[in-house]
């Protein structure tokens, strides 16, 4: 098991910790009393994450006292709205929960930001718990506060900093995870190690599919832990993206959200999305000789074990850059993007539009060519009927 504490100035009178425990899911409860108190939960969950692990929660906080309730809502992007946290405010209050009532998320990054951004706006606020089950809330959603929703002109637009009670992370969750969603995760935390590991980059070299097929959970509870220690500093030392520190978690999000967004958040996983976006971000900062060509091509080697859809033929370079345009971290007009310096080193950095162009054409020319090589591969001599011959 591994304890990390995420802590916020002024210290020590704002912190909480992050607990990374295969099987932990058994033990909410104990943390639960021990971190929290509150006397009423909602466990706010998606419908198929209630399936699989709601009725565990919801075990262990009744076995320690605790007058708990799930409160489901679809699953899918689509939840992540203003629809839905009405209705979620709604059902908070014809169940009469008030300020001393806590909120379980329970689920993946869309019900973690949801119920993250309800527990920040009801009642002007309230305390919330954090539990991911999905590899990408694990390593990136679950930590540092962020909350929010999606508007029909771009990805979380609207939310609050919201800090949780505590966060509880079971990796043995991530077995009913499909695999799509296992290599979505793992590009969040490749992304922590661009920015600030190289150590930890080196590992995904080495070890990056056993990783996404959960060989060893041990193997990738230490990689989550890690993932979440970074995370963990970048927040402690910027909360709310005042320095432009914590910025750096955004590399490969701004090509990223704009892919998500021109595509109606269906083509593409956030993590899939974020893969391109990182290629993208990594060809400007060697275009413009930050990232040594050496750097660069360990990046690309990296990714491309990374399964991703291609792009879609029909989307304009045009469209996306709009998309960027309204990116939240732009800035009187101008445009930021988390540059790479080297493996685990990264800055923010003004880029001109016919930068960005120019990375989109080449991740166009980048996919060409991987399709091409797909194309190419020698497919494997069917064996003759009755098996192969003696």
């Amino acid at each position: 098991m591994s304890e990390i504490w995420v802590e916020l100035p002024p210290a020590p009178a704002r912190r909480y910790p992050v607990h990374v425990e295969a099987g932990g899911l058994e033990r909410l409860g104990e943390l639960y009393t021990r971190h929290v108190a509150g006397a009423r939960a909602a466990i706010v969950t998606d419908r198929t994450v209630e399936k699989l692990h709601a009725r565990r929660a919801l075990q262990a906080l009744k076995a320690r006292g605790v007058d708990a309730q799930v409160v489901p809502v679809p699953a899918g992007e689509s939840s992540k709205s203003l629809e839905w946290a009405d209705r979620l405010y709604t059902r908070l209050i014809w169940g009469r929960f008030d300020r001393e009532a806590v909120i379980v998320a329970l689920g993946g990054g869309v019900v973690i930001d949801l119920a993250g951004f309800v527990a920040a706006t009801y009642l002007r606020g309230v305390r919330w718990v954090v539990v991911p089950t999905t590899l990408l809330a694990q390593v990136d959603a679950s930590v540092g506060g962020k909350t929010g929703v999606n508007h029909r002109l771009g990805k979380n637009l609207i939310g609050a900093f919201h800090q949780p009670e505590f966060v509880l992370i079971d990796p043995e969750t991530l077995r009913t995870l499909p695999e799509r969603e296992r290599w979505s995760g793992l590009v969040e935390a490749i992304k922590h190690g661009l920015i600030r590991d190289e150590a930890l980059f080196e590992r995904f070299e080495r070890e990056l599919e056993a990783l996404a097929r959960l060989e060893d959970v041990s193997a990738l509870e230490a990689v989550i832990a890690r993932s979440v220690a970074i995370k963990a500093e970048i927040v402690a030392r910027d909360e709310r993206e005042a320095t432009g520190l914590r910025a750096l978690l955004n590399l490969g999000h701004t090509v990223g959200h704009a892919l998500e967004a021109a595509t109606g958040y269906r083509a593409l996983t956030h993590g899939e999305a974020v893969a391109w976006g990182l290629l993208a971000e990594a060809w400007i900062a060697r275009a413009r000789g930050r990232l040594s060509p050496e750097a660069f091509e360990r990046v690309v080697r990296l990714l491309a074990r990374v399964p991703k859809p291609s792009l879609p033929e029909d989307l304009a370079n045009e469209e996306l850059l709009e998309y960027i345009r309204r990116d939240k971290k732009a800035r009187r007009g101008g445009l930021r993007l988390v540059l790479l310096e080297g493996i685990g080193r990264a800055e923010l950095a003004e880029v001109e539009e016919v930068e960005i162009l120019q990375a989109l054409r080449f991740l166009r020319d980048h996919d060409a060519q991987a399709q091409d090589n797909r194309a190419r591969r020698p497919r494997a001599e069917p064996e003759p009927p009755g098996g192969a011959e003696p």
